[in-house]
């Protein structure tokens, strides 16, 4: 379980660059909270929750920017 958890947080950490982390770390706090009570998979939870808080994290960028032209 701990070389899961240690690949995992390298493969997280390389993929992620500084300027694509937005929405990221929250994401990821928020899915590791509800993997854990969801039944103690809590890195699966981060790991979910970084990717979709990255989504939309991309996605109100996107707004954001539509609004300004």
């Amino acid at each position: 379980m701990k070389t899961i958890a240690i690949v995992m947080a390298i493969t997280l950490a390389g993929a992620a660059g500084s300027a694509e982390a937005r929405g990221c770390v929250k994401g990821a706090v928020v899915g590791g909270v509800a993997g854990h009570i969801a039944g103690h998979h809590a890195l699966l939870g981060a790991a979910a929750g970084c990717v979709i808080g990255h989504h939309y994290a991309k996605k109100h960028d996107l707004a954001r920017a539509r609004l300004r032209h």
